[in-house]
Formats: structure tokens, sequence, C-alpha cells
């Protein structure tokens, strides 16, 4: 039976990649220059420490956009906001989001379900499988699922015959 999976998936290099470009923007840049700014990438996480509120927002910005510019979905991103301390110091964790959820899933498959395609689809883990007797169908549940507007990312991989 033809199959694939639906998921959300992040390439780990483009993030790092993302880091990179980042903390050597961060270094050349005349107002972060002996602010005390930093930016530490640790597995799916990022953590921003900064001086002042400002210099925070500056620096989420920075990161959003090199993050966006290596084609990784925002919907993927999870900005927390910036902890303010009595000091003024600002620290701020941005969390990266991997795999789908259980009640994103289950709206994927419900979606599935209803749009009258002749498929199924299963829930597995972090993943939805959908198979079907026919590769059209198939197609038709792709092209239906990439058109709807979903809390993360979705992906299509595994397309088997």
């Amino acid at each position: 039976m033809p199959s694939f999976d639906i998921v959300s998936q992040v390439n780990s290099m483009e993030v790092e990649n993302a880091y990179s470009q980042a903390k050597k923007e961060l270094a050349t840049r005349f107002d972060f220059k002996d602010s005390g700014a930093e930016i530490v990438l640790e597995k799916n996480e990022f953590k921003l420490r900064a001086n002042d509120a400002f210099k925070m927002q500056q620096l989420t910005e920075l990161l959003m956009g090199k993050l966006a510019k290596r084609n990784i979905s925002l919907k993927n991103i999870d900005a927390g906001s910036a902890e303010l301390s009595p000091l003024g110091h600002a620290r701020q964790i941005i969390k990266i989001k991997q795999g789908i959820d259980g009640p994103t899933a289950k709206q994927i498959s419900l979606f599935i379900r209803q749009g009258g395609h002749k498929v199924t689809a299963a829930i597995q883990g972090d993943e939805v499988r959908v198979s079907g007797k026919s590769r059209d169908d198939l197609q038709a549940v792709i092209a239906a699922v990439k058109a709807h507007d979903w809390p993360v990312a979705v992906s299509f991989i595994n397309f088997r015959d």
C-alpha cells in the first residue's frame, strides 16, 4: 500500500549555520561592542543574555532574522518572553520545536478523515502516517494538508509506492 509520513522537522545543520552567522554578526556589530550580550546554542534551544531589555530585543531580532534566512520556519520557534532581573539584565530562552505534538497530530488526522479521501491516517509518535490504495489519493491529501494553515510547519517524507 502506498504511504507517506507527515512530520515537522527542523534541519539541525541549518540551525547551527544560523547560530554561527548570528554569533559572527554579534561580534562585529558596533552597538553590541563590550555589552556582554551573548547567544548560546544547547541542543534545541538558544539562550540569550543582554544587559538591558532593548539589547535583548535587538538580539532576538538578529537571531530570528538569521533563522528565517536559513529557511527555518518561525512556526517551529518558541520564543519565550525575556526575563528581566532587578539589576536590569535580561535573559531569554528560544526553543526549537521538533516533531508534531499530540493535539496537532489529532487535528491533522481529523482533517484528513473529514476531507473525504480514501486514505487512513495514523498517529505514530511525533508523526502522522497516511496510507491508501491509490497514489492519486495520497497526492490529493498532500495538497490539502499543504493548503491548510497548521500551528507547526509540516513536511512530507517516506513516500512509498
